[in-house]
């Protein structure tokens, strides 16, 4: 452990963005489990009963799509961190993230099998992209991430405007038998061909969703480049003015969007349910951060703050856990049961990991996936268990 090439110490994390990833950890959590409901025959004409109607909402304006939208701008902000430790420290920056995100393939390949929602595959392509703008200024990175930004809703009705036929993986009955099976590779070749055909040659995803990861991410660099994150008491005022300008747009954009759909109007220039999300997770991400500046909810922060420490394992466990509950490699529950319930297990799985990441990280130095991915990324062995008698000065945890 002579080399000073090394993940960045504990003392240099910033708690906010660790409190982040856990609050978006627990929307990942949500979504998947609700869409494991959707996966099956009678998927289109199940009824929720008005408990389910009212949770259903409730998720439809916290955290569904919020949370892959916040992500996006942690992930940036973490590659920005990182490449600056790697590239301070005299290492070649584009070879070591070359590298690094080809072992975070092989992880999202894995994933791929144990669901078909995966997004590390995404967050592994574009972080290969993000390379081009790590010797950008912040002027040129804020100005590609509005002009991205901007495009969307017109790209995004272009591309619904085009006719592509692929395969309803999660609807018809010759790949549902894969999904049904108790056979552990035919679970894995559903999940694969689900990816494959609803997310990587899917011009609504492979394009539009991309597109907005990636701006996100440039924000997220963006962020890091004028140290947003440890100058929150700086930026409070501008916190309260974002978390009541986008508190107001999203209830006026959502109320308009509701009607629109009531409506039955088509967008066919400018759709703009992705502006909505992305407003609403502004809108939600900028009242965390005044919470947590105001010093309040301490418990509870620093329970999500483990939790984010540990994104990378606690995510693909979610996934894994997930499989084995709702395939037929385990207790073959289907999309039986009403959506309530797969509500409520997202949230009592994730209160799970929560303790179980305090637990671990009072013993460990890292989450055992960052462990390991950190390993394979520096070539070089790390200590796993933390060493009481050194934790002040040898007591290094990931970034990412």
């Amino acid at each position: 452990m002579t080399n000073s090439f090394q993940p960045v110490q504990e003392d240099k994390r910033t708690a906010i963005v660790d409190i982040l990833r856990g609050w978006a950890l627990l929307g990942v959590a949500i979504g998947n489990y609700v869409d494991f409901r959707y996966i099956g025959l009678e998927r289109f004409i199940m009824k929720k009963g008005i408990f389910s109607e009212i949770i259903s909402y409730f998720n439809l304006y916290f955290f569904s799509a919020k949370s892959w939208t916040l992500l996006s701008i942690l992930f940036g902000y973490g590659f920005a961190v990182l490449i600056n430790n790697v590239a301070e420290k005299g290492k070649n920056p584009v070879s070591f993230f070359c590298w690094r995100m080809f072992i975070l393939f092989l992880f999202a390949f894995i994933n791929s099998a144990f669901w078909l929602g995966d997004i590390l595959k995404d967050y592994a392509f574009l972080g290969l992209l993000l390379l081009f703008f790590y010797r950008s200024s912040p002027k040129t990175i804020l100005i590609t991430c509005g002009i991205l930004l901007l495009s969307v809703p017109f790209l995004s009705a272009y591309i619904n405007s085009i006719k592509q036929t692929l395969p309803d993986v999660q609807s018809t009955a010759k790949y549902l038998k894969l999904f049904y099976s108790d056979n552990w590779l035919d679970v894995f070749q559903f999940n694969l061909l689900g990816t494959y055909y609803q997310e990587m040659i899917s011009l609504r995803y492979a394009v539009t969703v991309h597109v907005v990861m990636f701006a996100l991410m440039l924000l997220g660099f963006y962020a890091q480049k004028i140290n947003f994150f440890n100058r929150l008491p700086e930026f409070k005022k501008l916190l309260k003015r974002t978390f009541l300008i986008t508190l107001i747009l999203a209830i006026i954009a959502g109320a308009l969007f509701e009607i629109a759909i009531k409506q039955k109007i088509i967008f066919t220039v400018f759709h703009p349910v992705l502006w909505i999300i992305i407003n609403t997770m502004l809108c939600i991400s900028s009242g965390i951060c005044l919470l947590y500046t105001n010093g309040k909810l301490k418990t509870i922060f620093s329970y999500f703050r483990v939790s984010g420490k540990m994104t990378l394992t606690n995510y693909l466990m979610q996934n894994i856990i997930a499989c084995f509950l709702f395939s037929g490699i385990g207790f073959k529950i289907y999309n039986t049961l009403p959506y309530w319930f797969y509500f409520f297990l997202a949230v009592f799985v994730f209160t799970i990991q929560l303790f179980i990441s305090k637990w671990w990280l009072s013993k460990f130095n890292y989450g055992p996936v960052e462990w390991l991915w950190r390993v394979l990324s520096y070539r070089k062995m790390f200590p796993l268990k933390k060493n009481r008698q050194n934790d002040i000065v040898t007591d290094i945890k990931p970034v990412l």
